[in-house]
């Protein structure tokens, strides 16, 4: 058996995960309290509020209950500073820059069997991130660390995450892709009721779509699956986009394709002219309900309580940061075949 805790846990995809392959999560720590109901709700396990760099390893260890279970950290630390939007800048200054070594410190304190960190595949540009690696080998981890494109293994969407994994009994890796052909766009929310821009699914709260300008819907009326706005009117391109400097920007105001997969989800993927985000067929952009199913969030996973208003910018948040829950059940059966032939820890 592995019992976890989830550092950085978010609304909790990651936590989803890794409970669907049988890891009993105990607890998420998140600085984000918006996040505390969707954590909860959904994976009955318990959401703390705290910053993770405030922490200890006796903290951490005080959440795993049984003796005879093999002990898991996992956590994605904040990527913003690791992002290519950030290329160029000097964000060793931000805030979120030294988690990853808050991360490092925990896993020394509290000394667990397993280890697993996914973020953005330009953290390993960073000397913190190989800091971080070295460290763990430091204290007796074998490591494994890649790349991996998750539409490899079932998620219906075009995202590149980096994932290490990480234990002290004995060499680990990531499970073979599982998917030859991709999950495409219409496999994923084919199936759900169509709604217009604006309006939302009365039995479904979470599926509703931001509202459209009347510019806007002149747009998305012109656009066609997987073109971009060359393909409308001159009227209605934007100014910056006839600049040379826009030229570079083709997929902003874009349609999806039925038969592939989505663009990579945003904490925007809500909004039109925030990137190919496009519905392939209605005239308006991806409900919240659609991009939370792209990153394989089930139908019925819950982000705000009944009683409180769906807000976009809130809740497209929770989405766009969450790992994908596909990925954390990949990270999941890992461990899990990693343990089985494993000899265990004295």
């Amino acid at each position: 058996m592995i019992e976890a805790v989830d550092l950085f846990c978010g609304a909790g995809g990651l936590t989803a995960g890794l409970r669907q392959t049988g890891i009993a999560v105990r607890a998420g720590y998140d600085i984000e309290e918006s996040c505390r109901f969707a954590y909860e709700h959904n994976n009955h396990a318990q959401f703390i509020r705290q910053d993770v760099g405030e922490i200890t390893g006796d903290d951490i260890n005080g959440w795993y209950q049984d003796p005879n279970a093999l002990r898991l950290l996992a956590g994605c630390a904040p990527c913003q500073p690791f992002s290519t939007y950030n290329q160029g800048k000097d964000t060793t200054k931000d805030k979120k820059w030294p988690l990853l070594g808050a991360f490092a410190r925990l896993i020394r304190e509290a000394q667990p069997e397993l280890v697993t960190m996914e973020n953005v595949p330009s953290v390993t540009k960073h000397q913190i991130y190989h800091d971080f690696v070295e460290s763990l080998k430091d204290e007796g981890y074998y490591v494994w660390a890649d790349t991996v494109k998750c539409i490899e293994y079932g998620l219906p969407q075009n995202r590149r995450r980096h994932v290490l994994l990480a234990s002290k009994m004995g060499p680990i890796k990531l499970i073979p892709t599982t998917h030859s052909t991709p999950v495409t766009v219409k496999e994923a929310i084919g199936e759900l009721e169509p709604i217009a821009a604006g309006a939302l699914n009365p039995n479904d709260p979470l599926h509703r779509a931001a509202t459209l300008s009347e510019l806007n819907m002149k747009r998305i009326q012109h656009s066609v699956p997987g073109g971009s706005w060359k393909d409308w009117p001159k009227e209605l391109v934007a100014k910056c986009h006839t600049k040379k400097s826009g030229v570079s920007y083709p997929s902003v105001y874009g349609r999806m394709r039925w038969e592939e997969p989505s663009p990579t989800m945003t904490t925007l993927c809500y909004g039109f002219g925030n990137g190919r985000f496009g519905h392939p067929e209605q005239d308006r952009a991806l409900s919240l309900r659609e991009a939370a199913m792209l990153q394989s969030f089930p139908k019925d996973y819950f982000f705000t309580p009944p009683e409180q208003p769906i807000l976009f910018k809130k809740i497209g948040r929770m989405i766009g940061n969450a790992v994908p829950v596909r990925l954390g059940e990949i990270i999941g059966e890992s461990f899990s075949e990693h343990i089985q032939g494993a000899p265990q820890a004295s």
